[in-house]
């Protein structure tokens, strides 16, 4: 019974942290694509050296410019929320994993069980 209750709490800690950095993972994506888009409306459609706007970036099939800074944040936003929301997934996906092997093997052990006191037979 103690293993059993370890094995949920570890369960429970590695599902709390894919969750922990999935959903901000995820909110910074579309917190990005939201000032990717932003940045269609105010930026211009042509470069503009004197306010350094020179740096062109495709948004939705138009290109507008900006300065090395916009473009420095926005991509570090962006490779950010990538690299976040990946490791919530694969965290996610090694709870999954885990979960079924536990499951699988509860399930095993209550067949057995079952065997044994005669109720049930494969």
């Amino acid at each position: 019974m103690g293993v059993e209750l370890i094995k949920r709490t570890n369960l429970s800690v590695l599902k709390f942290f894919a969750l922990l950095f999935l959903i901000p993972g995820l909110g910074g994506l579309v917190f990005s694509a939201e000032v990717s888009t932003s940045y269609l409306a105010k930026l211009p459609k042509s470069p503009d050296p004197s306010e350094h706007r020179t740096i062109a970036r495709e948004v939705h099939g138009v290109v507008v410019y900006q300065t090395a800074a916009e473009d420095e944040r926005l991509s570090a936003m962006e490779y950010g929320s990538i690299s976040v929301f990946l490791l919530g997934l694969l965290l996610a996906i090694v709870y999954l994993e885990k979960w079924a092997t536990a499951r699988q093997m509860r399930v095993r052990i209550d067949t057995d069980l079952l065997e044994e006191a005669g109720v049930y037979n494969s």
